[in-house]
């Protein structure tokens, strides 16, 4: 598989700063032709299970042999690798911190390489703040105008890269319990529970010991009420019509969630 010239950009560097229009430009001064696509940089500041996610739900709207650049680098400087991998639908480059756990749960990886050439780096040596911009948008670039995976560095072993993982689903014939593995800017808390889980079944979530209606649309329910529905992304979430069920419900990540099903 080759790269196609598409590549995407995930970050948590928001719109305020440069950053993300540096890190662009040196994506055009290797090759003005890439077309560089925004998925988000709002992730929250070192959220990398929030990155996880975003990434896993973007991913398979790109035609194959897109090239996803995504740095949540709260270790930037460090001994954590920075890594490109080679996966059924394209490739991944930025942080090896587990960021890229959640595509690789679903299209594990077919070869990854460790970033150690210096020739496709910005500079030899790099800022120990900004990889973004020094190492990763150039190996990105030069990986979408055809520089092959094994030229970027070190061969490593796919089962080395670092893994994030979430608590595993409890199911059995009456219940699932999962939890929350993402919140979204409109509060809306998003579980690891998938629809296919549920699917031709009637089911309720239990939030303490609440039992939370199940719903086809967020408008099912009056203004300010709960309700629990299969997402556009394919996962269970918990929803208050009009406002914020983190808010309302004082959840976040991490934090269990029963579903009973009957």
């Amino acid at each position: 598989m080759s790269a196609n010239g598409i590549i995407t950009l995930l970050t948590d560097f928001g719109w305020q700063d440069v950053y993300v229009g540096v890190m662009k430009g040196a994506i055009a001064s290797i090759n003005s032709q890439l077309q560089a696509i925004d998925l988000t940089h709002e992730i929250p500041p070192q959220n990398i299970a929030a990155a996880r996610f975003c990434l896993l739900n973007a991913y398979t709207y790109f035609p194959s042999g897109t090239v996803h650049i995504a740095v949540v680098d709260p270790g930037v400087g460090s001994q954590r690798r920075g890594v490109a991998i080679q996966f059924a639908d394209g490739f991944l480059v930025g942080p090896d911190n587990g960021l890229f756990s959640g595509v690789l749960n679903l299209s594990p990886a077919i070869a990854a390489v460790e970033l150690t050439n210096t020739d496709y780096w910005r500079t030899p040596n790099p800022s120990t703040t900004f990889h973004g911009r020094d190492i990763f948008a150039p190996v990105g670039a030069h990986l979408a105008s055809g520089v092959s995976l094994e030229q970027l560095g070190n061969s490593i072993d796919p089962d080395s890269l670092v893994k994030l993982t979430l608590p595993e689903l409890t199911i059995t014939d009456n219940k699932i319990i999962g939890c929350i593995q993402y919140c979204d800017r409109f509060g809306n808390l998003i579980t690891n529970i998938p629809a296919d889980a549920v699917i031709g079944q009637c089911w309720s979530a239990i939030v303490e010991n609440r039992a939370i209606p199940t719903v086809q649309t967020y408008s099912d329910v009056p203004k300010g009420e709960i309700a629990a529905l299969i997402g556009s992304h394919g996962w269970i979430e918990i929803a208050v019509n009009g406002g914020s069920a983190r808010e309302k419900l004082q959840l976040d990540c991490a934090d269990a969630i029963e579903i009973k099903k009957f």
